[in-house]
């Protein structure tokens, strides 16, 4: 999180460095090095900031997390960040994640349940500001990139069939990717898939996935709960 977007997020709610100090729990001098940036907020630190000033959690800093989350811990770190169809998971108190670092958790997934799958898509859309140059070189380095452009395809398709503003950012973003394509063929969801399955995934996926080269039957018509 940059000085700035402190800064600018307290200006908004007309809050002096004093005001924000005492919402935060630190001091006034400790707010004011924050905004110059000659400190640097702690996780907890930047999820009061959040919570505090009404900040979306793109303002975080994504960092690289630690372990794999289960099902139904990823369902609920979507339904924190807004996605539809996990509406019923929400926590309101809790501070969602990065959805940079929430997406990268979903893409080196190998057991992907199907309902998460289709979230990945309304993420991107929803989140285009995201930090892609933090992603984008972790996503490369997992050899994941066939699977990010996969689903930017899809938000692009889904921002365009909604007429929602972004869709020539995403484009520009899957021409990006497609630098950087890789012939390895690879699975979207669950790696554990029968030799029986592949073949029929390999004569029945949509055109997107053959052009990402990735075994999957999703298409954005399937995307029910991204509206």
């Amino acid at each position: 999180m940059t000085g700035a977007t402190l800064q600018s997020a307290r200006r908004r709610k007309n809050w002096t460095q004093v005001r924000t100090a005492r919402e935060l729990g630190v001091s006034q001098g400790y707010v004011a090095l924050l905004e110059r940036e000659l400190r640097q907020p702690s996780p907890a630190l930047q999820r009061r900031m959040v919570k505090a000033l009404d900040l979306p959690p793109t303002a975080l800093s994504p960092s690289v997390p630690e372990r794999s989350l289960g099902a139904d811990e990823l369902a609920g770190e979507l339904s924190n960040l807004g996605y539809p169809g996990f509406r019923h998971l929400r926590r309101p108190r809790q501070v969602a994640k990065n959805p940079a670092a929430v997406l990268l958790l979903a893409l080196r997934s190998d057991r992907l349940e199907p309902r998460s799958a289709e979230a990945l898509p309304w993420l991107v859309a929803t989140f285009q500001n995201l930090d892609w140059e933090w992603l984008v070189p972790r996503v490369k380095a997992l050899d994941l990139q066939n699977r990010l452009g996969f689903v930017v395809t899809l938000a692009r398709q889904l921002a365009e069939r909604m007429n929602a503003p972004g869709a020539g950012a995403l484009r520009e973003r899957e021409a990006s990717l497609e630098r950087s394509r890789l012939v390895r063929e690879d699975v979207f969801g669950r790696t554990t898939l029968t030799e029986t399955e592949k073949r029929w995934l390999r004569t029945t996926r949509p055109p997107e996935a053959s052009h990402w080269n990735v075994l999957s039957s999703l298409t954005a018509e399937h995307l029910s709960h991204a509206g």
